[in-house]
């Protein structure tokens, strides 16, 4: 299996300190954000393949941060942008090391920039005792969050029956964080999605699409994780976070109130 690590993106909201140097290799506590991810998803033994997909301006980054990690197989891949402006999204940034690495595979698809107090093994060993692809989902009780964040509606077997792009209307309150498990046969038709008219930014937006063609999946979030959107919120993660934890099983069921738990029905 590999293992696409999205990083192309400019963090544009955290300058300056992003200005010259990647948001997924910034520090929190002793590790760089990417090197919590992989030392956790390696553990899993299934993932034979990193693929970091950077946009040209910081490949040098990732490439001399990969060089420090012999023991792993990291590819660093090149999407040739170097502005904002001109980035190519996430799902084209998904095909584009596709096919440049002619990928034939299953696929752990992450958000490079993630800060997780739980470990992304279970939801690999979800996706593969279910068979099919697969997303998470986190419970937000936030109308107005979830008008900034890609939003699933479930059925009572956790398959997705519906997925929307920062809806104006929630039709759920489940949101889902930037975790995706393609198989490989699901993999090979981003191609036919993207032809068909589905959005190409935000990472989910393909499998969204996918749910309609096939089913796929849904698991909900074991822990916690940290958005990093500005400096502030860099530095409190950087002051609060206390590493992945094995048992982080905290659904966050117990700190909903009763109007909440209604809303989870």
């Amino acid at each position: 299996m590999k293992c696409l690590i999205l990083a192309a993106g400019y963090a544009t909201r955290l300058y300056p300190l992003t200005e010259n140097f990647p948001k997924p290799l910034l520090k929190v506590r002793d590790k760089a954000i990417l090197d919590w991810l992989i030392d956790d998803i390696k553990t899993s033994g299934a993932v034979d393949e990193y693929v970091v997909i950077s946009n040209h301006k910081f490949a040098g980054h990732f490439a001399e941060w990969a060089a420090g990690r012999p023991d792993d197989k990291i590819t660093v891949v090149d999407d040739g942008t170097s502005t904002n402006e001109t980035r190519l999204g996430a799902v084209r940034d998904i095909q584009f090391a596709i096919d440049s690495l002619g990928i034939d595979d299953d696929m752990l698809v992450i958000a490079g920039d993630n800060v997780l107090d739980f470990s992304l093994v279970r939801f690999i060993e979800y996706a593969r005792a279910k068979g099919t692809s697969c997303i998470m989902r986190f419970f937000e009780p936030s109308e107005q969050r979830l008008r900034k964040c890609g939003v699933v509606e479930v059925s009572s077997e956790d398959l997705v029956l519906g997925m929307g792009e920062k809806p104006s209307e929630p039709r759920s309150h489940w949101c889902c964080p930037p975790f995706y498990y393609y198989t490989r046969k699901d993999a090979s038709p981003i191609s036919a999605g993207i032809t068909a008219g589905c959005g190409t930014d935000a990472p989910g937006s393909y499998i969204a699409w996918l749910s309609t063609q096939t089913p796929v999946h849904t698991m909900e979030m074991p822990g916690h994780r940290y958005d990093i959107g500005n400096l502030e919120s860099y530095h409190t993660v950087c002051e609060q976070y206390d590493g992945i934890q094995p048992t982080a099983t905290k659904c966050l069921v117990s700190i909903l109130t009763d109007e909440d738990k209604k809303k989870r029905v």
